[in-house]
């Protein structure tokens, strides 16, 4: 068996797998489509030892979501295409400290989409859900067993570290209706790495940034980013547009769709060890449900969403408007949301209607 030389990347020494031409129009379908990171792994399909096989299947860690939840889930309907909850891990232990300055402790879920894949598969909507969005918590169990009743008016993005990401999941499908087919989570650490990994992102931005807390400014016009202001720019908020929650999301959407196309753009073939660093950067700091959490599995996962073209993906903010008891925060606008999420359990294009929220940003 042949290998590639010696990936000298200073966080571990590893050898990358060997650039064999076999199958490789099946690694190209493997490796077009990427979500959020986010989120599917990209193998060279041959010439790879076990060894390496098992040292990346190992870093993938999983999550029993439908043990953690139990019967208690909504229908999943024949026609309801694939759904995936995506979330971004805000966690401050370990390499994510020294990201943010170690000034927060815990661990929230600071970004949060569900992407809806439909039936077919050729193209895909991105609804993000507002970390400050107000709503109700259904009673969860911790991963240690303990009961957690359900609670009204508790913020998004604080269930994640009060309860657990299967509660997140479950909090998902109750405030909406639409099962959850997978979860993926991957951290601040993980995500500089995998942006560094494919050697930076390009944006356009019609207005400059100028962020005081992390120290990113970026003025209007199209900018290569690392991984480190990468990670500044899906966080910041007071530095740009009117400083709320609801005004990052766009920027978020705004990256998300830019990382996509950067990642379909890499010639992924061409380098087995760029290739390879991208896979275990993304593997290391990923958690998936049970059910994706091998190497095999998300594979396959990835190879059944080959049809879907990230220049095609619309995405939309879960319309929301601000609580009348704090201003600050903000709670799902009706009709739009319901409108939102039925489209999204039938199957169906989201009318425009669904797609205005009465809380700006």
């Amino acid at each position: 068996m042949t290998h590639a030389p010696t990936d000298t990347s200073p966080r571990r020494s590893r050898r990358a797998p060997s650039g064999r031409r076999a199958a490789a129009p099946r690694r190209r379908r493997v490796g077009r489509w990427v979500a959020l990171g986010l989120v599917t792994v990209v193998l060279a399909a041959g010439g790879t030892g076990y060894w390496l096989y098992q040292d990346l299947d190992g870093n993938i860690k999983g999550v029993d979501i439908n043990d953690a939840i139990g019967g208690d889930r909504p229908e999943k309907l024949p026609t309801s295409g694939q759904n995936i909850l995506v979330l971004g891990s805000d966690s401050r232990a370990g390499a994510n400290a020294a990201l943010d300055g170690g000034k927060v402790s815990g661990a929230r879920s600071d970004t949060a989409l569900v992407m809806h894949i439909p039936e077919g598969r050729t193209k895909a909507v991105a609804v993000s859900i507002p970390r400050d969005t107000l709503v109700t918590r259904p009673a969860c169990a911790k991963s240690d067993g303990t009961e957690v009743a359900s609670a009204k008016r508790v913020m998004f993005n604080s269930i994640y570290a009060q309860v657990g990401p299967a509660c997140v999941v479950k909090t998902v499908e109750q405030m909406s209706g639409v099962r959850m087919d997978h979860y993926m989570e991957i951290d601040f650490a993980g995500f500089k790495g995998l942006v560094d990994a494919i050697g930076g992102v390009t944006v356009t931005l019609d207005e400059p940034i100028k962020d005081g807390n992390s120290g990113l400014d970026l003025g209007s016009g199209t900018h290569r980013l690392n991984g480190t202001e990468s990670l500044q720019f899906v966080r910041t908020r007071y530095g740009y547009g009117d400083g709320s929650d609801l005004g990052r999301i766009g920027l978020q959407q705004k990256f998300m769709i830019a990382l996509l196309s950067e990642i379909k753009q890499q010639d992924l073939l061409g380098s087995p060890t760029k290739t390879y660093k991208i896979a275990d950067e993304l593997t290391e700091s990923l958690t998936t449900d049970s059910d994706l959490a091998s190497l095999t599995q998300l594979a396959e996962f990835s190879r059944s969403m080959n049809g879907v073209d990230p220049a095609s993906m619309e995405t939309i903010m879960l319309p929301v408007k601000y609580d009348d008891q704090d201003p600050n925060r903000v709670v799902a606008a009706q009709p739009q949301a319901e409108q939102l999420w039925e489209a999204l359990r039938k199957d169906q294009d989201v009318p425009e209607s669904a797609k205005k929220s009465p809380a700006g940003g």
